[in-house]
């Protein structure tokens, strides 16, 4: 009866919910895949970076790219100011009010605290991958990239 309902509704109540995601360390270099999405699309909620080794005074900007198996390669964001100022702490972090607004610097200096997310925009990206579109490449400087998403179908999955 219901305890074989709760049961088998399980998976599909997992699949249904929030999740995050978050990288290894890397270097900046233009057009990395930071994350792939399979399964279906995916609900972005939140999508940021986190500084762990100085950007070393290189200027360069940083932006979101969804490069989808199906279709066309679209920008998600506008490029960042400079992260010239960027140390270990300091974050990046989307703002979806439209597919060009710059994402928010939040200095090691500041605590690297960003006010999070209240627009209703959510961006929706399908199968494939989103990159980062890195005007000069910080091979020295070292980021890690997150994500908090809501899958689209229960077979949705970003790793």
């Amino acid at each position: 009866g219901d305890a074989l309902k709760e049961t088998t509704m399980l998976p599909f109540m997992w699949a249904a919910q929030e999740k995050c995601f978050v990288t290894s360390e890397q270097a900046l270099v233009n057009g990395t895949a930071i994350f792939t999405i399979t399964g279906g699309p995916i609900q972005i909620l939140e999508l940021g970076s986190v500084c762990t080794v100085t950007n070393a005074g290189t200027g360069t900007t940083m932006q979101y790219r969804s490069n989808p198996t199906v279709g066309t390669a679209a920008n998600i964001s506008g490029a960042s100011a400079s992260l010239t100022s960027c140390a270990p702490g300091s974050t990046v972090l989307l703002t979806p009010t439209a597919l060009t607004t710059v994402p928010v610097i939040a200095l090691d200096t500041a605590g690297g605290v960003q006010l999070g997310l209240v627009a209703q925009n959510h961006i929706i990206v399908l199968n494939g991958t989103i990159t980062t579109v890195i005007a000069t490449a910080l091979t020295s400087a070292r980021w890690k990239h997150f994500i908090r998403y809501k899958p689209l179908t229960p077979d949705s999955l970003v790793n």
